[in-house]
């Protein structure tokens, strides 16, 4: 039905006689003539229709919005002066000599214009519509050329493409399982994988050394911009290589794939400790483009007669860091209390501030709240550690170190664009030497990683003897404040595995009824093994500029895990629910 995608017509085709098909982007009759947007997934091209054909500019002239059409005509050169620079096709233009509706529209329920502003309901209720829009027709197309990228890199590089089971066995790894029941094993439940972890560690046991899968994957929890219910990841394991080796073999796809598709060198990526990120930014993804850092100031106030400072300056738990903004002291009273209540957010109780007015004053030159309970000395000090000039504000975070981290960490980054401080367009690192685990509100133990990550250089014995100040050997891919991907070197020691699920709170009989096959498994010849798992979707929006992984995938759910286009998820069949054996309880209404 065509010979060419509108798009892809060029001043080489002038002369040429072309059948095109596609949509109306945009239709109006000027004077007699009828000028007719037409696009396609590859771009819009320019048609033009005259009385000339009286027949043909009839049905010309009954055109509108989003009609599906048939064009056949000429390729012909614009004039000089008509030529669009903004278009692909800007410098042609098809003379129109047959044409056929192959479908009709009504008035559209969303509006298409490129500065659309429809709600997020609409879009996801119309999305086979939103999707013509060129803007998210080119984040499929590029989320495409980057899956095939990515395979030709793989598939080159001598990995295999291996597909895991989607009805699995549910595994503890930081989420919820979305469940499945079973009708031949009625009250019995498969469930979706949060990932592959399980069956991409046995193909490694099955002598498969080198494996990749881009799988889609399903975590039952709160959403967010870069999370949704079902995502996909780019799984990557290896057998006989190192954390470093690992590392660097991903590193190369990455810088590949930016290379390729947006002609962008990231060069070689930095190396930073999660301690040394968690001090500096507050965050184990730091954006190293923002280039404010945070500074531990604990004791120069753990004297002072604020309790404030004073607490979290003497608990052993606690932190006391300030971060400098040049130019800072420029905010109103109003712009601090609303950084104030930001921290909130994250857990803080407030936000105490210093504004550096004039240097050469000393204390006079200072304004601040909470001056009056700190010395001339404490402040030159902390004006010394933080090299604050005239102009520049410090922002004080004191509590629980956690606390401190993500609410400074966060406000960092707000203030970083509120003040346009960012600088390069693209700042990648490696996260590594991530603590085996961290402490859960209840005062247990839960793996940071995964259960199945491997300790740097310790023994069974010795991890279990101090399991908080065991290093994991692991690593996390970090691109402009985003995670892009995490991976780590696998246990293949049975008796660490056995640990490891003993530090946890597994004990022997529960780790055999979840992770028998597993455990098994390790006794036979289980080679050392690494790998990692990128972020498909999060990839893909960082590449092409999105604000939410849902404007790079086709279908995605809202942020309560629900499909306005099919009205999933829905009611299941009575008759269904007996075959499996389950009852569904209404959720009770809430009491008026």
């Amino acid at each position: 039905m065509r010979s060419h995608y509108c798009g892809d017509v060029n001043r080489s085709h002038v002369g040429e006689e072309v059948t095109l098909v596609g949509w109306v982007n945009r239709s109006r009759d000027l004077g007699g003539v009828v000028f007719l947007d037409l696009r396609d997934r590859e771009g819009v091209i320019q048609v033009v229709y005259d009385p000339d054909l009286p027949e043909v500019f009839d049905v010309a002239s009954t055109l509108r919005s989003e009609f599906c059409v048939q064009v056949k005509g000429l390729v012909r050169a614009r004039p000089d002066s008509q030529i669009n620079d903004q278009m692909r096709t800007g410098e042609i233009e098809v003379l129109g000599k047959a044409l056929t509706i192959l479908n009709s529209a009504p008035a559209l329920p969303i509006n298409m214009d490129k500065n659309q502003h429809n709600t997020e309901e609409q879009r996801l209720k119309y999305r086979y519509l939103d999707l013509r829009r060129p803007e998210m027709a080119e984040r499929i197309i590029f989320r495409s050329k980057v899956t095939s990228a990515v395979r030709r890199f793989l598939d080159s590089n001598g990995f295999l493409d291996i597909e895991t089971p989607i009805l699995t066995k549910a595994t503890p790894e930081g989420a919820r399982d979305y469940l499945v029941p079973s009708r031949t094993y009625k009250g019995q439940f498969f469930a979706l994988p949060q990932s592959p972890q399980l069956f991409k560690q046995l193909l490694m046991m099955s002598g498969f050394d080198r494996y990749y899968q881009i799988v889609k994957c399903f975590r039952d929890e709160d959403l967010r911009a870069d999370r949704q219910p079902e995502f996909t990841q780019i799984d990557i394991e290896t057998s006989f290589m190192t954390s470093a080796e690992v590392m660097d073999k991903t590193e190369e796809m990455v810088r590949s794939l930016f290379k390729e598709l947006l002609d962008v060198d990231l060069g070689e990526f930095p190396k930073m400790s999660f301690a040394e990120a968690m001090r500096r930014y507050g965050s184990d993804k730091p954006d190293l483009r923002n280039p404010l850092e945070l500074v531990d100031v604990a004791d120069l106030v753990k004297d002072v007669d604020f309790k404030v400072f004073q607490e979290p300056a003497n608990d052993s738990e606690g932190r006391v860091a300030v971060l400098c903004v040049p130019g800072g002291a420029s905010l109103s009273r109003k712009q601090l209390d609303e950084y104030g209540k930001y921290v909130n957010i994250y857990g803080a109780k407030g936000l105490a501030w210093m504004k550096v007015n004039e240097l050469e004053k000393g204390l006079e030159g200072i304004q601040s709240p909470v001056l009056k309970f700190l010395s001339e000395e404490v402040v030159k000090g902390i004006l010394d550690r933080t090299a604050a000039t005239n102009g520049d504000l410090i922002l004080f975070g004191a509590d629980k170190a956690n606390i401190v981290a993500e609410a400074m960490g966060a406000l960092r980054l707000k203030v970083g664009e509120d003040f346009e401080l960012l600088e390069g367009d693209w700042k990648p690192l490696w996260v590594v030497d991530f603590p085996m685990f961290e402490r859960t509100s209840d005062g247990g133990l839960h793996a940071m990683h995964h259960p199945f990550t491997a300790p740097s250089g310790i023994t069974p014995a010795e991890l279990e003897a101090n399991p908080t100040a065991a290093i994991s050997d692991a690593y996390d891919m970090v691109l402009n404040g985003c995670e892009l991907g995490g991976g780590s070197v696998r246990i293949h020691d049975g008796e660490m595995q056995s640990a490891v699920f003993r530090i946890l709170g597994i004990e022997d009989e529960e780790a055999q009824e979840k992770f028998g096959f597993l455990l098994e498994a390790l006794k036979y010849g289980t080679p050392p093994h690494a790998g990692l798992a990128f972020g498909l979707d999060r990839m893909v929006m960082l590449m092409t500029g999105a604000s939410s992984i849902r404007d790079v995938m086709a279908f995605p759910k809202t942020t309560t895990a629900a499909c306005p286009l099919t009205n999933a998820p829905g009611l299941a069949n009575p008759v269904q629910l007996e075959e499996l054996g389950v009852s569904v309880v209404e959720a009770k209404k809430e009491q008026e």
